[in-house]
């Protein structure tokens, strides 16, 4: 049988970090089990449905690489993949629930039900509709059939609950927890479709997971205290259960919560993949290659048993596996994030980075040629963390400093720093810059001076602070000129 998977999200907003993860995990499974990875919208609420949430749920799962093989852009044979378009194969399966009597009509007003709760809580605590009130209330299982008919053809307004017979003891298999026992007196009739028409999360869940043949159902944890329920409506229906497997929560940096975008408006970092209209910037536009951002959220609640944590998406295929998923929450961690991005950078192919610095950096193009971008390619890859750092990690090489390390510069000062620049000016006017290491050498035993010092010097003038890359490199790519021209500069800066 081939495995079939779905990811369901609700259109409601940007798409987070841990519905990213919840893809991930779908996809995966479906790749290592030669299977087939279904993207589903879940847009039976339509009042909380946000214009754009779609067609940005497709664009954030096209930029980190996961993009579903059955979807509403990409029919197979189960759809139709919205749940707005599917009411008539809800009406269908529940008509049927009915005949079964594992459903049946509640006609009780928003009035009562609060006056019940209100009652309720007060005596005993949450209020539940369920076995043991449910006979008090004005449902089809209190009211004569014909009664119950003469209300629905008046139009009287009603929702559909499901029927939880007492005593019963629901199992349900999680391949993550194994067996859940719970015993339906604990459950509530809970509502299958709503006054309005519109099926509920639980019967347009199972149903289409049903219809479209899902064979394992990967989902968060938030989810679990509903597998019964759903487990209940499967066995009413007589159908074969899924595999249960249910992820769990992606925990803020305290460890103390579910990560939210509070915690990332406050903590700046992002928690959605791409921008969100003009509201949030996402990993995309933070500098995040799509590999390592996949790489990084693939461990959030997944180990592999791999010696290299630093994978790209087909060997994270190739290493998942189901057994490796914990229990527990992951707590997110923007640091190790950066991190692991920084290692993809490391990794990257080198004509890949240097279309990467082209992009950030047209201005390049204008003063070097292939040889010289490959060179500032080779000389920055190592400091980049993060995309957006190229930009800057470029600067030295278009322009002289804007300003100094003072704590550096006055240090300086100590060894006279405007002879020891001219004297370094000469130094590599005279010098072939392929030779400049050498010349500096014999200057400094010459001079019986530190090479540190003239080091510091020429990096100071060229960049402005003590950090960047080998400084003799960047000479090599800016050339003699402008070398000579930043000492001039730094000279100047000092004696004013």
């Amino acid at each position: 049988m081939t495995e079939r998977v779905r990811f369901a999200p609700s259109p409601t907003g940007p798409l987070h970090i841990g519905g990213v993860r919840t893809a991930l995990f779908n996809y995966l499974y479906a790749k290592k089990n030669n299977g087939v990875f279904i993207l589903r919208i879940e847009d039976t609420d339509q009042k909380r449905k946000i214009e754009d949430s779609e067609e940005y749920i497709f664009e954030s799962l096209k930029w980190a690489g996961i993009s579903p093989d059955e979807s509403v852009k990409k029919p197979g044979e189960h759809g139709p993949y919205r749940q707005s378009e599917r009411n008539d194969i809800y009406k269908k399966y529940i008509n049927e629930l009915l005949e079964k009597k594992g459903a049946y009509y509640a006609f009780d007003t928003a009035g009562v039900l609060a006056k019940a709760r209100e009652l309720n809580e007060k005596e005993k605590g949450a209020f539940k509709y369920n076995y043991e009130n449910r006979g008090s209330f004005e449902n089809s299982l209190s009211l004569s059939k014909g009664e119950t008919e003469k209300r629905i053809n008046d139009g009287v307004p009603y929702v559909i609950r499901l029927r939880v017979n007492p005593n019963e003891k629901i199992i349900s298999e999680d391949e993550i927890r194994n067996t859940i026992r719970v015993n339906s007196n604990e459950l509530e009739d809970k509502v299958l479709v709503k006054a309005d028409g519109t099926p509920t999360y639980h019967l347009a869940n199972v149903i289409d997971d049903h219809c479209m043949e899902i064979t394992t159902v990967i989902r968060g944890e938030e989810w679990l205290p509903s597998l019964p329920i759903h487990v209940l409506l499967y066995e009413k229906f007589g159908w074969e259960k899924p595999k249960f497997v249910h992820l769990p929560l992606i925990l803020n940096p305290s460890g103390k919560g579910k990560l939210s975008k509070r915690d990332g408006d406050k903590n700046g970092y992002p928690v959605f993949p791409i921008r969100w209209k003009d509201e949030f910037e996402g990993y995309k536009e933070k500098g995040f290659l799509p590999a390592a951002h996949l790489n990084y959220i693939a461990q959030l609640g997944w180990s592999s048993d791999a010696e290299d944590e630093i994978m790209n998406l087909d060997e994270i295929v190739k290493e998942f596996n189901l057994a490796n998923v914990q229990k527990g929450g992951a707590r997110f961690d923007y640091e190790k994030a950066k991190w692991v991005n920084q290692q993809h950078v490391k990794r990257l192919d080198r004509g890949d980075l240097i279309n990467i610095i082209k992009g950030k950096r047209k201005d390049l193009e204008k003063t070097y040629g292939t040889n010289e971008i490959h060179e500032i390619a080779n000389l920055i890859q190592e400091r980049i963390v993060l995309l957006e750092d190229i930009e800057s990690l470029c600067d030295m090489f278009v322009e002289a400093p804007k300003k100094y390390d003072d704590k550096v510069v006055r240090k300086l000062e100590k060894h006279d720093l405007g002879e020891l620049t001219n004297k370094i000016e000469k130094l590599v006017e005279d010098a072939e810059t392929s030779q400049l290491k050498d010349a500096i050498f014999k200057f400094c035993k010459e001079e019986n001076m530190g090479m540190g010092i003239v080091m510091q010097t020429l990096r100071i003038a060229i960049v402005g602070t003590l950090s960047g890359p080998d400084i003799l490199g960047v000479i090599n790519v800016i050339g003699k000129k402008s070398t000579l021209g930043r000492l001039k500069q730094l000279r100047n800066h000092n004696l004013n």
